[in-house]
């Protein structure tokens, strides 16, 4: 089973592939108060709808960077009739490869929504973000954190380890150490996260209920019925995720 077919299908009718709310997202555009001419760059865009409501907002002009050509191609299809495409550049890479060839101090917001994997993890995503954006501009991002200490039976469940996440106050911290400002900040509540992981379950359970001659329904099905249970079990109470508002 290909595991970006597999991802593309949960996240199917998902606005956003993370669990912060719409209504959060939307409150945080319109504190970054951007002009026509500013540019901005969002790495591992996904499907590109922040990059978007940004240029909708602002009419701005946006790179979004996104390592699966089939997110590229559902970014294209919501950017066709909402926006001019001319305001935003796709591009299909390496998220590391690509933001190394950008000039520093190019771009008034740096975006990283939980792809922190893109370039290494929180703090080295962070260093990019800041190298290419101008002083006084901000960066956007958001990575998970423990609510609390991850049992051994959790972490053997996701293939993790403790050490990969912060605490929600260290993901703040490491900004700071940075020399950047929190301005802001978001966390998903038991609601949000509820409406995400629910949503993504019933995708998979969807799609596999209309499309059963698939043969990938059955490890499909598998895999999202134990993911069921791992969230209930422990990752409601455990998994937090935070989104970030630094300035330069």
């Amino acid at each position: 089973m290909d595991r970006n077919k597999y991802s593309a299908i949960a996240h199917r009718d998902h606005v956003f592939s993370n669990p912060i709310s719409s209504a959060k997202i939307n409150k945080l555009i319109n504190l970054i108060a951007l002009k026509s001419e500013n540019k901005i760059i969002d790495i591992g865009a996904g499907t590109c709808e922040l990059p978007i409501r940004f240029i909708e907002k602002y009419n701005v002009s946006a790179t979004a960077i996104e390592l699966y050509q089939g997110s590229i191609d559902k970014g294209k299809q919501r950017a066709n009739g909402r926006i001019p495409m001319e305001k935003i550049d796709f591009i299909h890479a390496d998220a590391k490869t690509v933001i190394e060839k950008f000039s520093d101090n190019h771009f008034e917001l740096g975006i990283c929504i939980g792809s922190t994997h893109a370039i290494g993890d929180l703090s080295s995503t962070l260093k990019a973000l800041k190298k290419c954006v101008k002083k006084d501009g901000f960066i956007l991002i958001a990575e998970g954190y423990w609510k609390q200490p991850p049992s051994s039976d959790y972490l053997n469940a996701l293939g993790a380890e403790e050490s990969e996440l912060k605490s929600h106050y260290e993901n703040i911290q490491v900004g700071e150490s940075l020399g950047l400002i929190p301005l802001w900040s978001f966390t998903a509540s038991d609601d949000d996260w509820d409406n995400y992981e629910w949503l993504y379950a019933m995708s998979v359970e969807n799609y596999c209920f209309e499309n059963a001659k698939d043969p990938d329904c059955p490890e499909m099905l598998e895999k999202i019925r134990s993911w069921k249970q791992t969230y209930n079990k422990w990752g409601r109470d455990t998994l937090g995720f935070g989104l970030y508002l630094f300035r330069k």
